[in-house]
């Protein structure tokens, strides 16, 4: 499966810390991912826990625990370090979110990242 460049949002829209929620792609099964902003970098990462396949918000670009030092899976309650994508707790502990290649430019945000979940 090839991986394209896609723009998914502004730099000024992701908050420190937090995270912007994105879909790429056509037809029933979009490539869903999301930005963190953690210590001034971005940081991509697909959005799929490790654990059963689920995305990790149940609310748009809710993706931190309620103290906002780890990503949380809101599913089963995983939790991840925001700077690597380990799950440091939960069901899926010492597996990893899928971290995609993320850069800044001209105040956008840039992921690379296939078309589809499928395949």
């Amino acid at each position: 499966m090839s991986e394209l460049e896609w723009q998914v949002g502004r730099v000024q829209d992701i908050a420190e810390p937090g995270a912007l929620e994105f879909s790429v792609g056509q037809g029933d099964w979009p490539f869903r991912g999301f930005v963190v902003r953690w210590s001034g970098q971005l940081i991509a990462y697909e959005n799929k826990c490790p654990h059963a396949g689920h995305p990790l918000n149940f609310k748009p670009d809710g993706f931190f625990n309620l103290d906002q030092s780890l990503l949380l899976c809101s599913s089963h309650g995983a939790v991840f370090e925001p700077e690597s994508g380990e799950c440091v707790a939960g069901p899926c502990a010492g597996s990893c979110l899928r971290m995609l290649e993320c850069r800044e430019g001209d105040g956008n945000v840039y992921v690379r990242a296939p078309e589809s979940q499928r395949g």
